[in-house]
């Protein structure tokens, strides 16, 4: 495993600097682009040497929810984004990059569209409109008639809520996105809401909703502190970032952890490890997702496959300090 001071000889920074910046710190007057610098190594410190490339002879359009600045908000969209490069330079293929807000721009001459996020279905079938080679990253439910890589959320929240059970949690509490600030429902909460309804677990007042950010975990954490009294208790984030935020509500109140409180996040990003204490997270394998949906790419592009594939990745609790 890289450590810091690998990372920062790398990025030519400070040890400290690397530090606040894998911690959030929002004190840390460092520009946008030696913080990509430095999440960029920490995530690609374990990818192998890019194949060299070769003549590039298909077109594929790379439509991307984020775009690389707000990456840094959230490092599970850069790592898919790594494995998308990664694998299109391996199979010598073309990467023409877009937001969602230049969906209009992609020629209709494409060979291929790999979509990250989550779309319409107004947008989804523009991508059909385009092309019938489509492959969708991380979209719920919207996903008919094309490729997808997906993630069993179901199973995520399983094991995150059976390891808190079994760390001797009484009560387990959820921390996500508020729909009516990101937009859209969320696959994590729906299965959280009903698997603690399974076990009679459910308490609707330990639900703590805003948006998928460090500023909104921290928020959310710091206000039912100060509400309510808390004993053998775990939280499940949304995402790594939320429960990064948490964490530092905690640490703040100097909330014992695990002892009092047990924390758990989703995805598994790189800064999970460096944060203190280290978060125990459901890890997502990110940079698979991307090299599996080039393949499945591939496959269309070259059998001239008509069938569409759903392909789930497995994902595995990585138990660290917080529990």
């Amino acid at each position: 495993m890289a450590t810091i001071k690998d990372i920062a000889k790398e990025a030519g920074v400070s040890i400290a600097t690397v530090s606040r910046v894998l911690n959030y710190d929002p004190t840390l007057s460092v520009g946008d682009e030696t913080k990509k610098r430095i999440f960029e190594i920490a995530e690609s410190m374990s990818y192998q040497k890019r194949a060299t490339r070769k003549k590039l002879t298909r077109r594929i359009a790379f439509v991307h929810w984020v775009t690389e600045s707000e990456e840094l908000t959230d490092l599970y969209y850069m790592g898919i984004r790594h494995g998308i490069e990664s694998q299109a330079d391996q199979e010598h293929l073309r990467l023409l990059k877009y937001t969602t807000k230049e969906i209009g721009e992609i020629p209709s001459t494409i060979d291929g569209i790999i979509a990250v996020g989550r779309f319409s279905d107004n947008e989804i079938n523009r991508f059909k409109e385009l092309t019938t080679n489509v492959v969708l990253i991380d979209s719920d439910t919207a996903h008919h008639g094309c490729d997808a890589v997906l993630i069993d959320f179901q199973s995520v929240m399983k094991q995150a809520i059976d390891h808190l059970l079994n760390r001797g949690c009484e009560q387990i509490g959820f921390i996500g996105g508020n729909p009516q600030n990101t937009g859209m429902s969320d696959l994590r909460e729906y299965y959280f809401r009903a698997y603690c309804h399974d076990k009679a677990i459910l308490q609707e007042e330990l639900i703590l909703l805003d948006n998928f950010n460090v500023e909104s975990g921290y928020r959310l954490m710091k206000q039912y502190l100060a509400e309510k009294n808390f004993n053998s208790i775990g939280f499940v984030a949304a995402n790594d970032p939320l429960a990064i935020g948490a964490l530092k509500a905690l640490n703040q109140e100097n909330v014992a952890i695990p002892q009092q409180v047990r924390l758990v996040g989703i995805n598994d990003i790189s800064v999970s490890k460096y944060v203190y204490p280290a978060l125990t997270s459901v890890r997502i394998e990110k940079e698979l997702m991307g090299k599996t949906a080039v393949q499945l790419m591939m496959e269309r592009l070259q059998e001239e496959r008509e069938i569409c594939k759903k392909v789930y990745l497995d994902t595995s609790l990585v138990q660290r300090e917080t529990t």
